[in-house]
């Protein structure tokens, strides 16, 4: 078998679109992948432990419960072995996220499958193309790969080549709402790429839950809610979570009519070739006068 005819089951959502990206298919995903839309008929060799659909403080609890009994997710072993993958991806950056490496490796010894385990870890678009070249390698696809980690950084230049040389402004994206969390990983660098200053957390390092009055001293002049895995109408049903603390109309941001919502489950906490327009989007809500707003329900100003 030619490496290019190898079977490939995807794990999260964003090495999905990766491989679709490079003009291949899995042969099963993650219950989570929805893009592009033929990704939604693949066989769900996972699923959630948790509702996805109660507000974000009841989905805390309900991760939490679920870390001390076995995980947020789990392997589902026998779809895995149908599809036979000669591949499998998986991840290690954040085991609420998606299906951690330890069940993927558990089960394929379990199940008996000879597959090969490739394991993403990004926390940066530098660590997004490395992911692209590494699933196109595997795929032999590494001249398709080439190229689209070449298109990708075209846009990254384009978009950096717009932002004006202004002074920065603080800047916070929250990834959950209850408890209110920092977002980390690649949002403080893409941040920083387009000029904004983000105090709240390194470049790089993992999202965390930060107390409110930290938000409050910090200040921020320009505030974006992303709630993980929500969209712009589920995160308005947890905006209280943030809106109804103490001090949030004080805010800069709110002051200045400067608090955005962008989608948080198809783009910002989701790396993979849409991380780029999640730039953009980021961007346009640094400076709206220059960049336009993304086409699609995918950002607005609150």
């Amino acid at each position: 078998m030619s490496s290019s005819d190898r079977r490939i089951a995807t794990l999260l959502p964003s090495a999905t679109e990766i491989v679709y990206a490079l003009g291949a298919e899995p042969v099963a995903t993650s219950h989570e992948c929805d893009h592009p839309p033929a990704a939604a008929g693949k066989p769900n060799a996972n699923r959630a432990r948790v509702d996805p659909t109660a507000e974000a403080g009841e989905i805390d609890a309900q991760v939490q419960e679920a870390d001390d009994s076995g995980g947020v997710y789990e392997i589902r072993g026998d779809v895995l072995a149908e599809a036979a993958p000669d591949i499998v991806v998986s991840q290690g950056i954040c085991d609420v996220c998606a299906v951690d490496e330890v069940l993927v490796r558990d089960a394929i010894e379990e199940y008996d499958l000879d597959c090969e385990l490739l394991t993403t870890d990004p926390h940066s678009l530098a660590d997004l193309y490395r992911d692209i070249e590494q699933v196109g390698e595997a795929l032999g696809r590494e001249e398709r790969a080439r190229e689209l980690v070449d298109r990708l950084r075209s846009r990254v230049a384009a978009i950096e080549s717009r932002v004006p040389d202004r002074e920065p402004k603080r800047v916070a994206v929250f990834d959950w709402t209850d408890p209110v969390m920092v977002a980390g990983h690649w949002i403080p660098g893409m941040v920083e790429r387009l000029g904004g200053e983000f105090g709240l957390q390194e470049q790089e390092a993992a999202s965390r839950p930060l107390e409110w009055d930290t938000v409050r001293e910090y200040d921020p002049e320009v505030v974006v809610v992303a709630p993980c895995g929500f969209d712009l109408e589920q995160t308005h049903e947890n905006l209280g979570d943030v809106t109804g603390r103490d001090g949030w109309n004080e805010l800069t941001a709110v002051q200045n009519d400067r608090v955005y919502a962008v989608d948080g489950h198809s783009l910002m906490n989701r790396p993979g070739p849409r991380l780029v327009e999640s730039l953009e989007a980021l961007a346009w809500c640094l400076y709206p006068e220059e960049f336009d707003r993304p086409a699609g329900d995918v950002a607005e100003q609150l």
